[in-house]
């Protein structure tokens, strides 16, 4: 007790020392830069926000469904179709056959000859629009897309970028002034998905009906958009920005032979810049007749 008041006594200055240094070290932290203020939204931010999720809501909720069947002529061209022999139509570089139709019937998956006719459709469609520019004002354009057939994806990932020798792919595109490049992908022969590099939104898309995780996708797809700016810009990409990005809204498969004609119509609505899909598994039925009749006509329908 004794020895612990005279080492007290011994060193009297040790309290004043210590709050002078608290003090100090108080005052250079008021006297230094102030801390950021947190990002707290304004009221009209909040506002803005729910509004334009309510308008999303709304839109959504506003789109009429798909018919259950086309009108009675489109129906008995369908049927006629299914029984014509041969060739069955032709689009710039693409022919489906009376072979190939019969995978539009139910329970059937799709082959390359009908995904691409139908790619070719919608980016003929796209090139048109182009060239004859809509005059109704009021009407959505597709966008400027470009459609890589289904031998792309074998060639990249089997290959890559050199060995694929997918420069000579792009001979007279510039895929980067396009707003969106649409890839089906199939994936080992038994699953399509849909894959696209979407420009406008800095984005490496996949949409899968299984909604399994595609992270080869979005990796071979990045590695593919650097070599070919590489090659075609002489520099690296600059992927500042760019996310890897898949839907919780993509509708859902119910068996395992519809994935064809997802793809296909995820394609197609992703080539009108939608954000959402329209269109579920109880509509499949429909669209595999709806595609039947357009590959006939070599013209796309929509109903938006």
């Amino acid at each position: 007790m004794t020895d612990l008041s005279r080492q007290t006594k011994a060193n009297p200055d040790d309290d004043t020392d210590f709050l002078r240094r608290a003090i100090e070290k108080a005052q250079a932290t008021l006297n230094g830069p102030k801390p950021l203020r947190p990002l707290t939204p304004s009221i009209n931010q909040l506002q803005f926000r729910y509004r334009t999720k309510d308008d999303e809501l709304e839109r959504r909720l506003r789109r009429p469904p798909l018919p259950s069947a086309l009108p009675p002529k489109e129906e008995e061209e369908v049927s006629a179709l299914f029984k014509k022999r041969g060739v069955i139509s032709k689009y710039a570089r693409e022919q489906v056959s009376d072979q190939d139709i019969q995978r539009l019937k139910p329970l059937t998956w799709l082959n390359d000859e009908v995904v691409n006719f139908y790619g070719a459709l919608i980016l003929g469609r796209s090139d048109a629009c182009k060239e004859n520019p809509s005059g109704n004002a009021k009407a959505k354009k597709p966008l400027d897309v470009h459609y890589f057939s289904t031998f792309f994806w074998t060639k990249l990932e089997k290959d890559g970028y050199e060995k694929g020798r997918l420069a000579k792919w792009t001979k007279k595109i510039d895929i980067f002034s396009k707003d969106t490049i649409l890839i089906p992908v199939n994936h080992n022969n038994v699953h399509w998905t849909a894959a696209a590099i979407n420009f406008r939104q800095k984005r490496i898309e996949s949409f899968d009906s299984m909604h399994e995780a595609r992270h080869r996708v979005f990796k071979l797809l990045r590695q593919y958009v650097d070599a070919e700016h590489r090659n075609k810009k002489k520099t690296p990409f600059d992927f500042t920005g760019w996310e890897d990005y898949s839907s919780e809204d993509t509708p859902w498969q119910e068996n395992g032979f519809d994935c064809g004609v997802f793809t296909c119509q995820f394609l197609e609505s992703l080539s009108r810049g939608e954000e959402t899909f329209n269109f579920a598994q109880k509509d499949i039925l429909y669209l595999r007749r709806r595609m039947v009749w357009e590959i006939g006509n070599a013209q796309l329908r929509t109903e938006t």
